[in-house]
């Protein structure tokens, strides 16, 4: 497979550039057998049965985007991977993206306001910084929300305080993530609670999105791109409840591409899920042979990402070609703030 099997041309003025006035009130594609339906995301209930589950990420996004200066004085940008805390000392210790005008040598520092945050070196693409405190605590004092490139804001107050809120999930609860899991933007607590009355489970599992997420494909050949390291958790009380669902007969349903990673990752070994914490460079594409995931709720993702990949090994090539053209057509709105789209991997 080639990288441009997965482009498509998408008009400017589709890109959200600010979430629906309310977070149910985007439109939903349904994409099954048939064909495909056009609906409204409050309507998303009508689509499950009772016994079906739904696994949601709870990752929650973190002020990870950082502005200040070299010890130079030349310009630094800091955007974190992840926080190297698996140990109690390291807690202070973060993998970051920097963009800086020449390469940030060890040693150096990094200023921003009245605190500095040490360089002790690279790994790989990334740059190990040490902060003068816990790296979360860091960012909320001085980091920003870390909005896709795609999307363009003035920075004004009011832009700040609505990306604060909406570009959060109601259910976020583990700090981590330098991006959210935008399908589950669409949920309210009264639509997930709408769902449970009808006898749809929700369960969680935890991946936070790390600044890799918007590295692009830099290879034709689709085969020789490597995915960045992601680390996930999956409770015993969620693999307990998709085992229960499985047994049941009931639909495993992923809110989101990193849900479906985890999930997958976890059973690629015995093709049973497993408890615990784990990590993952699993690159899904067309031939993918999905172990636990029935169905699967999604945004409209970019033009040759790994995103578009995984969506169109899980419903078909062809069938996510034709669902994009419709999408454009209709003028659905694209990307983290836009619209969703619900597949069936039973009926399609």
């Amino acid at each position: 497979m080639l990288l441009s099997d997965f482009d498509y041309e998408l008009p400017q003025r589709l890109i959200a550039q600010h979430p629906s006035q309310e977070r149910s009130a985007s439109r939903l594609m349904h994409v099954h057998s048939q064909g495909i339906e056009h609906l409204m995301f409050s309507q998303l209930k009508q689509l499950f049965l009772p016994g079906d589950l739904l696994v949601l990420n709870n990752t929650k996004v973190v002020k990870a985007r950082l502005r200040g200066v070299k010890d130079t004085g030349g310009a630094a940008e800091v955007l974190l991977e992840r926080v190297l805390a698996d140990e109690p000392d390291r807690a202070n210790l973060a993998l970051c993206q920097v963009r800086v005008s020449k390469p940030l040598q060890s040693g150096r520092r990094l200023l921003f306001a009245q605190a500095s945050v040490l360089c002790l070196g690279r790994e790989g693409e990334f740059y190990v910084l040490q902060f003068p405190q816990p790296v979360f605590e860091f960012l909320e004092n001085f980091g920003e929300l870390p909005l896709p490139p795609y999307i363009e804001r003035d920075e004004t107050a009011a832009d700040n305080l609505q990306d604060l809120e909406r570009y959060q999930t109601v259910f976020a609860s583990v700090p981590g993530a330098v991006a959210a899991p935008t399908a589950g933007l669409h949920f309210t607590e009264d639509l997930i609670g709408q769902l449970q009355a009808q006898g749809v489970a929700s369960t969680y599992i935890t991946l936070h999105i790390g600044a890799g997420t918007f590295q692009p494909v830099r290879v034709d050949d689709v085969s020789q791109h490597q995915m960045h390291l992601e680390h996930y958790e999956i409770p015993h009380q969620t693999i307990a409840e998709v085992k229960n669902t499985q047994q049941e007969g009931g639909r495993i349903i992923a809110v989101g591409t990193t849900v479906v990673r985890a999930l997958e990752s976890s059973a690629l070994a015995t093709g049973q899920i497993q408890a615990g914490a784990g990590e993952s460079r699993l690159f899904i594409t067309p031939g993918f042979e999905f172990k636990v995931v029935q169905g699967l709720i999604t945004n409209f993702h970019l033009p040759r990402s790994t995103l578009l990949m995984l969506v169109s090994a899980f419903a078909g090539i062809k069938t996510i070609r034709d669902a994009y053209a419709a999408a454009i057509e209709r003028e659905y709105r694209f990307f983290s703030f836009g619209d969703a789209m619900f597949i069936d991997k039973q009926g399609v």
